[in-house]
């Protein structure tokens, strides 16, 4: 991984913290996944955005096995979402796509996201404007790639925690 520029909890701007990295692989995606699950614990919202293909679903993959969860974590676009039980103590994973779901919370309501987040890291992909009021503590996460006709593995991301669950959190040590 690059060194990426860091923005570190920020008193004047309270429950925001920002972090961006640079990443150069899908390797590299799932290692930065597996890191990540380090500072997650129940209760944790998590919300995925960036264009097809951009690595979504390969930074999941990573956090089940950070978090150390049954199951192989892969797209939920057809099911719309899977639950990855732990295989020790931990909290267990809620992989959900949205994108299909058009509407807010209120088309979400059959997922019952708000029983399981006390319990559970929930993941959700596409999830902007339609899950925020799960918490007022999440983690939004942005990956940002080259589109058209390429072949570049190199993805921008950009790590917002926003509220206080996030204001010390550690995001900065991603960067390390």
């Amino acid at each position: 991984m690059e060194r990426p520029a860091a923005a570190p909890y920020d008193p004047a701007e309270p429950g925001r913290a920002e972090t961006r990295l640079t990443i150069t692989s899908p390797e590299r995606m799932r290692e930065l996944g597996r890191r990540l699950a380090k500072l997650l614990r129940a209760g944790d919202l998590v919300m995925l955005s960036g264009e097809l293909g951009a690595g979504k679903t390969t930074l999941t993959r990573g956090l089940g096995e950070g978090l150390g969860v049954r199951g192989a974590v892969t797209s939920p676009t057809f099911v719309i979402a899977r639950v990855h039980p732990s295989l020790g103590d931990g909290p267990p994973l809620v992989h959900v796509d949205a994108y299909r779901l058009g509407g807010g919370l209120d088309e979400m309501e059959d997922l019952d996201l708000d029983v399981s987040l006390p319990d559970s890291v929930i993941v959700v992909e596409w999830g902007e404007g339609k899950v925020e009021e799960l918490s007022e503590d999440r983690l939004r996460i942005v990956i940002h790639r080259a589109v058209g006709d390429t072949t570049d593995e190199v993805r921008h991301l950009t790590l917002t925690g926003l509220g206080e669950r996030w204001a010390d959190a550690g995001l900065e040590t991603l960067t390390a």
